[in-house]
């Protein structure tokens, strides 16, 4: 009989708190303030701050970092507009970055 294994998923890594699907990552290959970072399509738990305006390595954005909903730990950023036309798929998209999320039913 087969076991059954729930969804794949990173957590917070100060408080535990699920905050995204394994399945929701578009990319590995992003750079956050803290070294290595994914680009997810959803995020859950987590709250959103007030937007500004970032120069980034891809050119200027407007993004808005992502906090956990529990212990408020900053985890990485949402794209809320992109200026190239070459980066408007990151619109709406979430970095959480890979020092801040540790792996769970793995």
């Amino acid at each position: 009989m087969a076991e059954l294994v729930g969804p794949r998923l990173y957590s917070c890594c100060n408080c535990g708190n699920h905050v995204c699907l394994h399945d929701d990552i578009i990319s590995k290959d992003f750079q956050g303030r803290n070294g290595r970072a994914f680009l997810f399509s959803h995020t859950m738990n987590i709250v959103v701050g007030p937007k500004e305006d970032r120069q980034l390595m891809t050119g200027l954005h407007t993004v808005a970092d992502i906090y956990c909903s529990d212990c408020r730990e900053v985890l990485g950023w949402k794209y809320e507009k992109a200026y190239e036309e070459s980066q408007k798929y990151k619109e709406g998209k979430f970095i959480l970055e890979k020092p801040k999320i540790v792996k769970e039913n793995w």
